[in-house]
């Protein structure tokens, strides 16, 4: 039997028909490019040629180890090759992704896991240990553990020197039922593929709760590959660098903003993609630098900490072409720094998990407009509506409503959030925007809670629900307040029980949090009250302590 992607054979127009599944789009561009570098990590490269073989071989080997189509399969991967190979090898298998911070707490993990019902889990050496921490309480019958001396010959703390525990797990790993090594899972012969429909799921994208829980966005097949066709369909320069452009792989790939702008389009479009497993400066200007990026998609604070880098101005940095900030406000004066010193275009977007993520983005080569997040993308329909539904003239303030392709199919096993947020086909946002005259949109606030600093989206009440398990805690609230380098800053303030007053200290608290939240999610202010200010019927006036913190920043 041929596999799906025979129709692609040399004799096909060298503009190939578009793509319907993410493996699909990587085959052709493995026939087109085979020789061309797809991905570059520190120092070790593969051929998309030799990438799609591995993840051929990969798909091949969770299908013998008992993965059957719509198993979920957890990714606790930083950007690294066996991030992309796992991840288009599910779906060539026939899995759904389930995408897990590589930050995540154990207890973090543990509700993610048993949500998404993931019965196989790929995972790096180091991280072995929070997982065995809630082993035995999640449905993980298979683990595919990997390590850095599976592609590089460097010392094995390079990668994501975080602090584990010295069982014996990583590098000298005993074998044990349930566990697989991602090394052996290459060696199998080609897989033969599972042909899903495009609306079928394929990935799991976890996002924040009202109840404090993440929850996972269903992204179908045409989802992602939508958002990708319409990214190619906005970037005037897609045309003239198919097979020659570069893409910095900065943004974690376990965020879908990172996933589909740097993963899935750079692999799309035959680039190159740099990947850096942790965001840091430095890496990110000499990648630059070293390996002429084109593409540099990003949040505020990278480019603020790029723009600052000291010997900014003397760095050979003119190959940058194109760029988009996300996930939080790129102030004017950022941008068009960014452009002196690099040449580059860099424009705002917008976006969301449940849209796949990226919605609206300013023309890199037309009018940008300041505090605007741009226009719809290409299929996207968008709206500002009132608190019945009703749209709302250009000027007025309401909720932002989107249509599209790229919106997901609803939230896992979560009919009345699903409802909520999906009416008519439209996704209600929870975001505050108004359209001018001209169809621009502008972002006035968050209807919602959420929090984002650095980039990272944080929910105050999982924040809040983690303090409220200090023993000395009585009362807690977390907000987010201005931060001119992370964007916004987590700041929570509590009550202490009287029989504690004056034997914690914040240091206590930020400990304890320490334990149970990723370190992005860690009030970075706290501070002690006698009382939080309530309205009349009781409810924590949270913008009264952000007006009075920022008062004072």
């Amino acid at each position: 039997m041929k596999p799906w992607y025979a129709h692609y054979d040399p004799g096909v127009p060298k503009e190939a028909p578009a793509p319907r599944l993410l493996p699909e789009a990587l085959a052709e561009t493995a026939r087109r490019f085979p020789k061309k570098v797809a991905l570059e990590f520190l120092g070790r490269r593969l051929t998309y040629a030799a990438l799609w073989r591995e993840v051929e071989a990969f798909a091949k080997g969770l299908q013998e180890a008992g993965l059957k189509p719509g198993d979920r399969v957890a990714l606790m991967l930083p950007n690294s090759p066996q991030f992309v190979i796992a991840f288009y090898g599910t779906l060539l298998a026939g899995g759904v992704g389930v995408n897990t911070n590589p930050m995540y707490t154990p207890r973090e993990l543990h509700h993610q896991l048993r949500d998404a019902g993931a019965r196989f889990l790929v995972i790096l050496d180091q991280l072995l240990p929070r997982y065995l921490e809630v082993k035995g309480e999640v449905p993980v019958e298979k683990v595919v553990r990997t390590g850095i001396q599976d592609y590089l010959p460097f010392p094995k703390n390079l990668l994501y020197p975080l602090k584990a525990k010295r069982d014996g797990l990583p590098l000298g790993f005993p074998k044990r039922e349930g566990f697989h090594a991602f090394a052996e899972l290459l060696k199998r012969p080609p897989a033969e593929p599972h042909v899903p429909d495009p609306e079928d799921l394929a990935l799991l994208q976890y996002t924040g709760g009202t109840t404090g829980l993440s929850k996972g966005a269903m992204l179908t097949h045409r989802n992602l590959v939508a958002n990708v066709l319409q990214i190619d369909a906005w970037d005037p320069t897609s045309k003239d660098l198919v097979g020659k452009g570069v893409m910095l792989g900065a943004l974690p790939f376990f965020h879908v903003y990172g996933m589909t702008v740097a993963m899935n389009y750079g692999l799309f479009s035959g680039y190159k993609i740099v990947l850096l497993p942790r965001p840091e400066i430095k890496a990110i200007v000499e990648a630059i630098e070293k390996h002429q990026v084109t593409h540099f998609p990003g949040v505020p604070t990278l480019y603020v900490a790029f723009n600052n880098f000291p010997g900014i101005e003397r760095r050979d940095l003119k190959s940058v072409r194109a760029c988009i900030s996300g996930s939080a406000p790129l102030p004017l004066e950022v941008a068009e720094r960014f452009e002196r010193l690099t040449g580059a275009k860099l424009v705002e977007g917008y976006g969301l998990t449940e849209a796949s993520p990226v919605t609206h983005c300013n023309p890199l080569y037309g009018e940008r407009r300041l505090g605007s997040v741009g226009l719809p993308f290409p299929g996207v329909d968008a709206k500002v509506v009132d608190e019945e539904g009703k749209e709302l003239p250009p000027g007025e303030v309401g909720e932002l409503a989107v249509k599209g392709p790229n919106v997901m199919k609803g939230y896992w096993n979560r009919p009345e959030e699903t409802q909520k947020t999906l009416k008519d086909g439209w996704l209600f946002t929870g975001d505050l925007a108004k359209m001018d005259e001209d169809g621009y949109f502008y972002i006035v606030d968050r209807k919602k809670d959420m929090i984002i600093a650095g980039g990272y989206n944080i929910y105050p009440r999982e924040v809040e629900e983690v303090l409220y398990q200090h023993e000395a805690v009585q009362e807690a609230a977390v907000v987010g307040v201005p931060d001119p380098y992370r964007g916004e800053t987590v700041a929570a303030f509590l009550v202490l029980k009287p029989e504690y007053q004056g034997k914690v200290s914040e240091k206590d608290i930020e400990r304890f949090c320490r334990q149970n939240l990723a370190a992005y999610k860690v009030p970075r202010i706290i501070q002690f009250r006698e009382s939080l200010p309530k309205s009349s019927v009781g409810k924590i006036l949270k913008r009264e302590l952000q007006k009075e913190v920022a008062a004072k920043r």
